[in-house]
């Protein structure tokens, strides 16, 4: 009996490190799809149709190989990208893609809150711009107030809404056959609002944070 009890404990905690593990990678790589990327996403499916679903192609291999690499520098040496920049690097050269960084980040997270306060608009409609502020001071409020080991795992279980991306599919219409051919056989224009989109596609899916995510969620697998 005692060796049974003692060997539930062991498959808990087992799962437990696992699901600790898990965590800031699950995080990162979810975050990836954020209301800005979906909303880019849904303005160029309202403006082109089907006719940017080729850039998948390039987006997903890429993202795969920015996370592995910068997940694989962190779990190596058991530091983010800035610190093992700053060992090979003049600071003044570090800064640069650092504050560029700042800027890229700052102008992605006011994206998001504005594109948190549509959706929530829509929803109950009421001020836009209100609705923006209280997301932002929400999420202020609790990473400065609630600790790290708590608000973590809320985090995770939040992961599970991208499954509510895949449900759409089962509850609406789609024209497969015209999103095969938008795939693989694109109409590709040269305008200004079509290359635009394939930029805005490109940039909210790799998006700058991520090597930067990535490194320490290796780093922090590499500490445990």
């Amino acid at each position: 009996m005692s060796r049974t009890n003692d060997l539930t404990v062991y498959k808990r905690a087992q799962r437990n490190i696992v699901f600790r593990l898990l965590g800031p990678g699950l995080v990162t790589g979810a975050a990836d799809d954020d209301p800005s990327g979906i909303a880019t996403y849904s303005q160029a499916g309202a403006q082109f149709g089907y006719s940017l679903l080729w850039t998948v192609f390039l987006t997903t291999p890429f993202m795969i190989a920015i996370q592995l690499v910068s997940a694989h520098i962190g779990r190596v040496t058991g530091k983010g990208i800035a610190a093992n920049a700053k060992q090979f690097y003049p600071l003044p050269l570090v800064l640069v893609p650092v504050g560029l960084l700042v800027v890229a980040n700052t102008i992605n997270i006011a994206a998001d809150l504005a594109a948190m306060g549509e959706a929530l608009y829509l929803v109950i409609g009421g001020l836009k711009h209100e609705h923006a502020l209280i997301f932002a001071a929400s999420s202020v409020l609790l990473q400065v107030f609630v600790p790290y080991h708590r608000y973590a795992p809320i985090l995770k279980c939040l992961t599970l809404v991208l499954f509510f991306y895949v449900a759409v599919a089962f509850t609406i219409e789609i024209p497969w056959w015209q999103v095969v051919i938008g795939t693989v056989l694109p109409s590709i224009s040269l305008n200004y609002d079509y290359l635009l989109l394939v930029v805005a596609v490109l940039g909210t899916t790799i998006s700058p944070y991520l090597f930067f995510l990535a490194g320490l969620s290796g780093s922090r697998g590499n500490a445990k």
